[in-house]
């Protein structure tokens, strides 16, 4: 359930209801002042005064400082005007009636202060408790989220409603694409990828509000965890304002936390799942292989014991027998390159000057020390280690990583390159390890 946050102040309070605020502190003064009238005319003027410490309370207490101060003066003058000698003048003769009159004020005003002080710290706990609700339901919605689109549909949807502008969420590896957005249909503005390129790239906020970027339209806040930047979140505002206030900058905040750990959460996950869906596809992929291997492996030995007989006797054409023998042997020679049948073939790691590779247990170390891939980029540069010295191209590490339906989406390689290199080489600028073929594809250098 979403909980709708009051703001902790509204500087934009409509002019009747502040108007209607005062007069019914200066309503309520004129009903203790008819109150006292009726106690003076039995009794005398000695308590009346006390009457008029209600209306000051109840007016700083339900309409704040202002009306509790403006009721503590009007009780003042109402009480020299009605109370004091000479009556209905707001002259004094008396000091002590003097005295009274200024007393008065005085208590009413600290009384007006002090309930005006309650209510403030009471409007300020149901505005904490509320954003503790707040931040505490966008937390349970983020659990439930399966991926990192989830992830961005269930924060935009939040951040729109709660802060009353429109959202996005920016991809970490292309900042034009966009993972969520409310509404749908937004096209951001070059000024607005820029700052959302340079948030991206510096992990600092940019854009409308900001000193970066600030010709923007757009607000730009990095989602990211330690040094690995996630993601990006936009806000803007119709009106051209800064999308965040002053006194909602702790709840975007606290926010903003809750959804850095649920991308990050996701992102473990989902690298879990292709780390898994890949190591139930190898093991399917190695138990059909080796099936193949065992069905046709015995019936070529078959064929070439007969084709040896045969060159044995010297009852058939020796070149024919000899070409089949050579065909034979060279299927023999391709059968065992697929399947590999040996299962420590790949169990010594490749070394690569500082880097390791060790195809069997996917542990890839620089200088000893493990790095970490994800489950595509290992794939990568798994398929370019099998190879390593040759170029690949763009179609085959495509079809060899993502399948064949994405042989065309060359984006994907080159992100998953520049992530390698990051990872791998001394300069990643100055690539040495991974080298490009322009216009074919990469080759993994030997050293």
């Amino acid at each position: 359930m979403d909980i709708k946050l009051p703001p902790t102040r509204n500087p934009a309070i409509p002019l009747a209801q502040t108007l209607a605020a005062y007069a019914a502190a200066l309503l309520l003064v004129a009903i203790s002042t008819v109150i006292g009238l009726v106690i003076e005319a039995c009794w005398n003027s000695s308590p009346v005064d006390m009457l008029y410490l209600l209306p000051v309370l109840a007016a700083a207490i339900y309409a704040g400082f202002g009306p509790g101060l403006v009721a503590a003066a009007a009780s003042a003058l109402a009480f020299n005007y009605y109370f004091t000698a000479p009556y209905h003048t707001f002259l004094i003769h008396n000091p002590a009636d003097i005295v009274t009159v200024i007393m008065l004020f005085l208590v009413a005003a600290v009384c007006s202060q002090l309930a005006a002080s309650v209510r403030r710290q009471a409007q300020l706990a149901s505005s904490h408790a509320a954003r503790n609700a707040t931040i505490a339901s966008f937390a349970r919605r983020l659990l439930a989220a399966l991926d990192v689109g989830q992830v961005a549909q269930i924060g935009v949807s939040q951040f729109a409603e709660l802060f009353s502008c429109q959202v996005m969420i920016l991809s970490a590896s292309d900042e034009t694409d966009i993972l969520a957005s409310q509404p749908e249909s937004i096209l951001p503005s070059p000024s607005d990828l820029a700052a959302a390129a340079f948030t991206l790239e510096t992990g600092e906020p940019s854009g409308r509000g900001e000193r970066r970027v600030s010709q923007a339209d757009w607000q730009f806040h990095p989602i990211r965890s330690g040094n690995d930047m996630l993601a990006s979140i936009g806000l803007a505002r119709d009106d051209g304002m800064p999308p965040i206030s002053e006194d909602r900058k702790l709840l975007f905040e606290s926010l903003l936390n809750q959804l850095t750990l649920a991308f990050a959460r996701a992102q473990i996950e989902g690298d879990a799942r292709d780390a898994a869906a890949l190591r139930a596809r190898d093991r399917l992929r190695s138990a059909l292989l080796t099936s193949i291997g065992d069905e046709i492996k015995p019936r070529i030995k078959a064929v070439q014991t007969v084709v040896r007989a045969l060159r044995r006797e010297g009852a058939s054409d020796r070149a024919l027998v000899s070409e089949l023998d050579s065909e034979m042997t060279g299927i023999e020679r391709h059968i065992d390159n697929l399947v590999d049948v040996s299962p420590g073939a790949h169990s010594v790691a490749i070394p690569l000057g500082e880097i390791a590779i060790d195809l069997h247990r996917r542990i890839v170390t620089r200088l000893g020390a493990e790095i970490h891939l994800t489950p595509k980029e290992f794939a990568v540069l798994a398929e370019l280690a099998k190879h390593a010295g040759r170029v690949l191209t763009h179609a085959h590490l495509l079809r060899a990583v993502w399948g064949p339906a994405q042989q065309d989406h060359v984006d994907y390689l080159r992100v998953a390159i520049r992530a390698l290199r990051q990872k791998l080489e001394a300069e990643p600028s100055n690539p040495r390890l991974i080298l490009n073929e322009p216009g074919v594809g990469y080759r993994l250098a030997l050293h």
